[in-house]
């Protein structure tokens, strides 16, 4: 496996792409669900135009009608498919249909092995592995016990309580695909550029 991959998720100010465009995280994440991060469809389609076309844009969805995800990434302003809500199998399906060429995440908030091994059956490209908190749908910022990963085939965005002090450790331990931050790489609800440089650089120098 290479290096991990990073992703920077909840951006939604001009200010935090043109940060992105010269940190060069491997994905740029917006929310399009309820949360003091939502962007809508305009808000995005403005921010992507500007993102660095080597930096996929990913959607974050909690239970999205299909034909709102299907239309944001047919109008390219998404790249990447991140199911964070109840989606099941027919939904996955469907989404299928309509984006066939459409890589697909689906988030796990995560309390137990056999859920987890569960979600890997589902015909998506990664897992996000997330902290559960009852009434969340994520975004709590909070960690999961990381015990409860099992072994995986399918490779896996590790999230939840993520910030430049513990990347590496989480790193070592999980082996995932990427990590994903939010809260953590910022100052009263801001992204702030001096947290993702950091976080960045853990990750890219972790042996």
């Amino acid at each position: 496996m290479g290096k991990t991959k990073i992703k920077i998720c909840g951006l939604k100010r001009p200010e935090d792409i043109q940060m992105v465009n010269r940190l060069k995280p491997d994905f740029a994440g917006f929310v399009f669900a309820g949360s003091k991060r939502k962007v809508d469809k305009e808000q995005a389609r403005k921010l992507c135009e500007a993102l660095d076309p080597e930096i996929p844009a990913v959607g974050v969805f909690v239970n999205e009608t299909i034909q709102n995800v299907t239309e944001l990434c047919r109008e390219k302003i998404i790249q990447i498919v991140q199911l964070h809500g109840d989606e099941d199998a027919y939904y996955i399906e469907e989404i299928r249909k309509n984006l066939p060429d459409i890589p697909l995440i689906k988030a796990v908030r995560v309390q137990s092995k056999e859920q987890i091994l569960e979600a890997e059956k589902l015909d998506v490209d990664y897992l996000l592995l997330d902290n559960y908190v009852k009434g969340k749908y994520g975004g709590s910022g909070t960690g999961f016990d990381k015990a409860l990963i099992p072994k995986l085939t399918k490779p896996y965005f590790l999230a939840g309580g993520l910030d430049a002090e513990n990347v590496n450790e989480n790193i070592s331990r999980c082996n995932p695909f990427a990590v994903d931050v939010s809260s953590a790489v910022e100052t009263d609800g801001v992204k702030d550029e001096t947290k993702i440089e950091k976080f960045i650089e853990r990750v890219r120098n972790h042996e």
